[in-house]
């Protein structure tokens, strides 16, 4: 198996591409071990350094602080994911995932979701991360970055100068989108 990394703008994520399934159950965090018995999860996230794991379809983003440096623990982070696969796995994480309600949102709060959906979640899952519909309140909307989003520099400037300006073209009423 030849598992390919890709940098993401976040120089404390890096993107792992193990070429097979990664999750089954749409994009998923962890940040503590304890949150789960996967032995792949707990094992990267055992690392000296790294601070969070995103789990998405067909890749997994890895987090970690910027005391480490991403050649003393990539080769490790890649030696674990081939192990689990070559141990016969055929993916990573499968749960059944929350079911959003749409049913109990407003009409707007919809329209925000699906915009998420399907302009701006694709090209965040490109550099590594996701983002999830929060809460719409007052024009506000807030969103929760996760993956290689949460905590990347260039995050303010994807929410305001991207994430926003889309929202506020489509929904007029949208006046700020704030990350929680």
């Amino acid at each position: 198996m030849f598992v390919q990394t890709i940098n993401t703008p976040n120089p404390n994520s890096l993107k792992f591409l193990p070429g097979e399934k990664v999750s089954l159950s749409g994009p998923v965090e962890f940040t503590e071990k304890t949150d789960t018995t996967n032995e792949l999860i707990r094992n990267i996230l055992s690392i000296n350094g790294v601070t969070g794991i995103f789990l998405s379809d067909d890749f997994i983003s890895v987090n970690k602080n910027s005391e480490k440096d991403w050649e003393d623990i990539k080769h490790i982070i890649i030696s674990f994911i081939n192990e689990y696969y070559s141990n016969g796995k055929k993916f990573v994480y499968e749960n059944l995932p929350e079911q959003e309600n749409l049913e109990n949102l407003e009409e707007i709060e919809k329209k925000i979701i699906k915009l998420l959906e399907t302009k701006i979640r694709p090209a965040v899952a490109r550099d590594g991360g996701d983002i999830k519909f929060k809460e719409y309140k007052d024009g506000k909307v807030k969103v929760e970055l996760q993956g290689s989003c949460s905590g990347c520099p260039s995050s303010t400037m994807t929410l305001k100068q991207g994430v926003e300006n889309l929202l506020k073209h489509y929904i007029p009423e949208v006046t700020e989108v704030i990350p929680v």
